[in-house]
């Protein structure tokens, strides 16, 4: 019988959130599931919560650490704390984990595989000058393709940052051992750009967090929505998500008591958005904080469809966002207003209804359609669950990345 050699795990990351934190936990079920198979995993991130840019409870002046159960280690360094204040003060923050990450991960002993992951892309620069001066393999995890989106966007639009950002960007490809993509429409674009070995390892749910039987009765009564047809966004409230088309068609459905908008999360336009409704007199619209990833079970339980948006941006097309995966693992129709790669899966699977980008008409047309069907939107649901179930569930998507780090270090 051959003997696995169990590996140890350093994991640069600046927006990692854990599951009793609100933002995306890919990394932390992907740290749990190797933990569980005897790896070990050591986590460098932000004291900063990157939804909401505020300090993490556990937060100190330059590190703390946290045992999040035998295995797993987060230690949480020094960023620069004023995160959503602007492009330039957002450069800062990145850059003064990248920094802080290094001197921290430089203290991190017997390391096996270095995992760095973008965006940003700063950090990075700090998994490889890591891996590089410990000798071991730099696996780079792209999870958005940045300069691009920020190009896209209109962001990032200094020639000589974009020309800096773009060389960085091939520089980290080329010198990867594996380039991992979360989403098949970023293959290409990593290859051109040097990628030597590509995997993908797309976004997923663990669909056992989640009863798509429940009603979510508590949440409902909670926030006065027990007779209403809620339609939920949950995540980022950023200039990318264009949640100002969703106030839009709130405004078109006014006329609907029934219909229920509720919108959960944080980010940077979250303030002018929450103005924006109150001068519009958005009765039917509720903003409501972040939940964790534990709470967002019940939140979700209490939807009856779910919004999935982004700008009607080229670039976004190749996206897998993790909340379509969430929404479908809950068993709700999603309201898909992202055109590309993300459609083919909701289409496919028969998951939701399929919207343009940037057209708040279309957007409330779904919705009534929805309200008016009922069983049309429990058959999406279920359709959405069991393609979860067969497809994307996180626990197959954690096997492939530990085979990856078992292939690169030969600890297989």
């Amino acid at each position: 019988m051959v003997k696995i050699r169990l590996m140890h795990i350093l994991l640069i990351h600046q927006a990692y959130a854990s599951l009793d934190e609100a933002g995306g936990t890919r990394h932390e079920e992907m740290a749990r599931y190797l933990v569980a198979h005897g790896h070990r995993v050591t986590v460098v991130a932000s004291s900063l919560n990157y939804l909401s840019g505020k300090p993490n409870s556990e937060a100190k002046k330059w590190v703390s650490c946290k045992v999040i159960e035998p295995g797993l280690t987060i230690l949480r360094c020094y960023t620069y704390p004023a995160f959503h204040r602007s492009f330039f003060h957002r450069t800062l923050a990145f850059i003064s984990f990248m920094l802080s990450s290094f001197w921290v991960g430089l203290g991190v002993p017997k390391v096996d595989v270095i995992w760095g992951t973008s965006p940003p892309i700063f950090q990075a620069l700090t998994a490889w000058l890591l891996a590089f001066l410990r000798r071991v393999p730099f696996v780079f995890e792209v999870r958005d393709l940045w300069p691009e989106f920020a190009i896209a966007v209109g962001v990032l639009r200094q020639p000589l940052l974009i020309w800096a950002s773009e060389r960085l960007e091939r520089f980290l490809y080329r010198r990867a051992k594996r380039v991992i993509v979360n989403s098949p429409g970023f293959i290409d674009h990593v290859r051109t750009r040097g990628a030597r070995w590509v995997e993908l390892v797309p976004n997923g749910a663990d669909p056992r967090m989640f009863d798509p039987h429940s009603r979510g009765d508590d949440f409902r009564k909670r926030y006065g929505l027990q007779d209403a047809f809620v339609v939920l966004y949950a995540g980022a409230h950023g200039l990318s998500n264009d949640l100002g088309v969703v106030l839009d068609a709130a405004e078109l459905l006014k006329g609907y008591p029934s219909i229920r908008f509720v919108l959960v999360g944080d980010g940077k336009e979250k303030p002018g958005l929450v103005r924006d409704a109150q001068t519009r007199g958005l009765e039917n619209l509720i903003f409501l904080p972040p939940f964790s990833k534990r709470e967002m079970p019940r939140v979700l339980a209490a939807a009856d469809a779910c919004i999935a948006i982004l700008k009607p941006l080229e670039a976004y097309k190749t996206t897998y966002p993790n909340k379509v995966f969430d929404y479908m693992a809950a068993g709700r129709p999603v309201i898909l207003a992202i055109d590309g790669v993300i459609r083919q899966v909701v289409e496919e699977a028969g998951a939701g209804i399929v919207v343009p980008p940037g057209n708040p008409r279309a957007l409330a047309d779904a919705v009534l359609r929805l309200v008016e069907n009922k069983d049309l939107a429990w058959r999406m649901g279920a359709a959405g669950r069991k393609c979860i179930e067969v497809n994307f569930r996180r626990d197959q998507m954690a096997w492939r990345m530990m085979s990856i780090f078992e292939e690169v270090t030969g600890h297989g």
